[in-house]
């Protein structure tokens, strides 16, 4: 029994310092009904994504905020995950840890440049940038409070300055959808004594799932065009270049302005999600600037907002509004015409 104690112990205490000099902590917790320390494998992975876009969104933010950033300051973000470590799950709840070091330089610019070879010009320290991860986290989790007790999404508009964004509600929507709670830790490395930040708890629900998917279509909203959130089945992807944010086509399971429409991404990240509906089978919320070409709807500019429940728990409509006579099905052409009109030939068909 000692024994295991002690190996409990080195494992979540002592291995880690070890293996890892100086660096602040983050610790993504998500409970699980699985035996202690394991969960089922869908959720692990869309934990360990949740856990990468919450930090991705908060780099993003360091550098200015933004209701939907889209690929702005994507470089910049990845240039801070370069430097971040996944340390291993601790028993319990499944847990994602993050450690971020403190000292260490994050270019401003893409190539860097003589600039970055002189003490602080041109780099941002990555504690300053996990700081901003944290107040991000910070605004989005007292908005989704205010939504608890008014009902109301003001909270997240407010909260735009603070870093509250698409990208962020996103994020935290993955680790709080269809859990039974969960919550964001962050303990800041104490080698520097005179300089350490006050550590930060914070906790979601399953329920809060609605208020951050509420929250994610207006801030991914262009005000200054007709935007359209269609729930539907995914069917024929198509991408051109590696890097590129693809297209695909979705079937709607609920009624809307159109029955079939062409999604063109904003960000390339929401095209592997549009991938995992397709292969699992699970209706997709996604949210664009519908524009009609011919007898095509497009969604232009468009952002996923979540994947939902299995396609077959939702009823098609038996009659569709606003659909123009004589519109036909999106694909009643093949593939051939939707590889033309995407971002390139190749297809990649999951």
């Amino acid at each position: 029994m000692q024994i295991a104690e002690d190996r409990e112990s080195w494992t979540r205490v002592i291995y880690p310092r070890l293996a890892v000099d100086a660096s602040d902590e983050f610790r993504f917790r998500r409970e699980s009904s699985a035996p202690s320390g394991l969960i089922d494998w869908r959720s692990g992975e869309r934990l360990i994504e949740s856990a990468r876009r919450t930090l991705v969104a908060g780099a993003k933010f360091f550098l200015g905020p933004g209701r939907h950033f889209v690929n702005r300051h994507g470089r910049f973000a990845s240039r801070y995950l370069d430097e971040v470590l996944m340390g291993q799950t601790a028993p319990g709840s499944y847990i994602v840890t993050a450690y971020a070091p403190p000292h260490a330089g994050i270019s401003l610019s893409a190539s860097g440049g003589e600039m970055s070879s002189l003490p602080d010009v041109g780099v941002a320290h990555a504690r300053e940038v996990s700081q901003a991860v944290v107040r991000a986290v910070e605004a989005t989790a007292e908005a989704v409070e205010h939504y608890r007790t008014s009902g109301s999404l003001s909270g997240f508009e407010a909260g735009v300055p603070r870093g509250i964004s698409y990208e962020m509600t996103q994020a935290l929507l993955g680790i709080a959808a269809n859990s039974d709670g969960a919550d964001i830790t962050v303990e800041w490395d104490s080698s520097n004594p005179e300089a350490i930040p006050e550590s930060a708890h914070f906790e979601f629900r399953g329920s809060d799932a609605e208020p951050l998917s509420k929250a994610a279509v207006r801030l991914a909203e262009d005000k200054s065009s007709r935007m359209v959130t269609v729930i539907g089945r995914v069917h024929l992807l198509a991408k051109k270049d590696v890097g590129s944010p693809g297209v695909f086509g979705v079937e709607a399971l609920t009624s809307g302005p159109a029955r079939k429409v062409r999604v063109r991404l904003a960000d390339e990240e929401d095209y592997h999600e549009a991938i995992r509906a397709h292969e699992e089978d699970l209706a997709l919320q996604v949210s664009g600037k519908l524009e009609k070409e011919g007898n095509l709807s497009w969604l232009y500019n468009a952002t996923v907002i979540r994947t939902m429940g299995h396609v077959d728990e939702y009823q098609r409509p038996r009659s569709v509004r606003n659909v123009s006579a004589g519109q036909i099905d999106l694909f009643d052409n093949g593939a051939s015409q939707l590889a033309q009109q995407s971002p390139g030939p190749s297809q990649d068909s999951q």
